[in-house]
């Protein structure tokens, strides 16, 4: 294996975005949407007294 002097070392630029860190931040996203969705749907319910099961 070569081995890189400090200025080569300053010279390696990272890669771009992958697929799996976009498909994570979809995903976080998708899922913070659907709690706040059922967390919305949950208040509208109580407080209108549509409440199943009891």
């Amino acid at each position: 294996m070569k081995q890189l002097d400090i200025n080569e070392m300053k010279k390696i630029k990272a890669g771009g975005l992958s697929g799996t860190l976009v498909n994570a931040f979809v995903k976080g996203f998708s899922t913070f949407s659907d709690l706040g969705r059922y967390v919305g749907s949950s208040i509208r319910r109580f407080v209108s007294r549509n409440l199943c099961g009891f």
